[in-house]
This record gives structure tokens, C-alpha cells and sequence, in this order.
């Protein structure tokens, strides 16, 4: 039997591609949970968010030398989604989990950030049909923090925090409203 360490390592390592992270983020159920998960944990409850989600998709991605990156699309109204980036010949892709299936996957097609979150943008409404995403984040790359974000539960809402306050870019033009 693997011990907690190693049953995550094979896991990430079976999870060649981000498609192949992305079926695996599939199968799992969605977490309403008011905490943040590890990929560590998240292998073990077998339940994710979006948030949970971006980061086990970035261990997963990191684990086979691609750079660890989020990107928090920022909604009014509706809860924000943060996703995992990943390229391929220069265009952008994302990985990503949501109890919506149109917040998921994207294939690198998209030759800037802002292409990929407009991607989002039919996809992304709240409970009252309202179109709700207004912002994207610039690419917040994982290695910037000081602690092993795949293993350790309790200092992840330092990633939320700094999600939260990076540069964000608007992407509708003014006075258009979405709806």
C-alpha cells in the first residue's frame, strides 16, 4: 500500500497531459466545503472547488515540467473561478473544475489571456441568468511561494489572498453589460 506522499506522486505522475488531468478533476465530485484543499487531500476526499481544483491541475502539470499557473476570472454578482494555464505552440489552454460543464476545459487555441477568459464569458452566469464575468487576472505562477502548496492544507489562503490581489484586467469595455 502507498503511503499518503507516494499515492499522490503516482497519481500526478499517471497524468501526462492536461487532458488527461482534466478527466481525472472530471471524476471527481464538487466540493461546496468552506476550506481549501491540497492535491494531497484532494486524492484522498476525492472532491474538489475550482480553487482546489486549479491547484491540483498545476501540481499535476508541474509534475511533468510545465510551469505551475492560475488565472482568477472575476464575476459580479456570482462567485469568482480560478483556473490552471497551460501552453502548447504558443497558444493558451486552461484546465479547470466547476459543478458547470462550460467553466471546464479549454484547448490552446487561444493566443492571449484575454482570449482564453472571454472563452468563459457565454458560460459564466449566476442562479438569476445574469452574465457575470467582468475581470481576469494576470498568470500567477506557484513557484513564487515558500511552501509545498501540493501537500500543505493550511497556508493555502495565501495563494486565494494573493489571487485576489494581483493585477486584473477588465474585459468588457465600459458601458457594455453583459446580460
Amino acid at each position: 500500500m502507498l503511503g499518503r506522499g507516494q499515492r499522490l506522486t503516482h497519481v500526478l505522475s499517471r497524468l501526462k497531459s492536461p487532458e488527461l488531468v482534466q478527466k481525472y478533476l472530471d471524476k471527481l465530485r464538487y466540493s461546496t466545503d468552506t476550506f481549501y484543499r491540497s492535491a494531497r487531500r484532494i486524492v484522498r476526499d476525492r472532491k474538489a472547488n475550482c480553487f482546489d481544483g486549479a491547484l491540483f491541475a498545476a501540481a499535476a502539470l508541474q509534475a511533468h515540467r510545465r510551469t505551475p499557473l492560475i488565472l482568477d476570472l472575476r464575476a459580479v454578482n456570482d462567485y469568482d473561478h480560478v483556473i490552471t494555464l497551460y501552453r502548447s505552440r504558443g497558444c493558451w489552454g486552461a484546465v479547470a473544475v466547476s459543478n458547470t460543464v462550460g467553466l471546464r476545459f479549454r484547448e490552446p487555441i487561444y493566443r492571449t489571456l484575454r482570449e482564453l477568459a472571454l472563452s468563459y464569458f457565454e458560460f459564466f452566469y449566476n442562479a438569476e441568468a445574469q452574465k457575470t464575468l467582468r475581470e481576469y487576472s494576470v498568470a500567477l505562477n506557484l513557484r513564487l511561494f515558500d511552501f509545498d502548496w501540493a501537500v500543505c492544507d493550511d497556508r493555502l489562503e495565501e495563494i486565494a489572498v494573493k489571487l485576489d490581489q494581483v493585477r486584473h484586467y477588465d474585459l468588457l469595455k465600459h458601458g457594455i453589460s453583459g446580460t
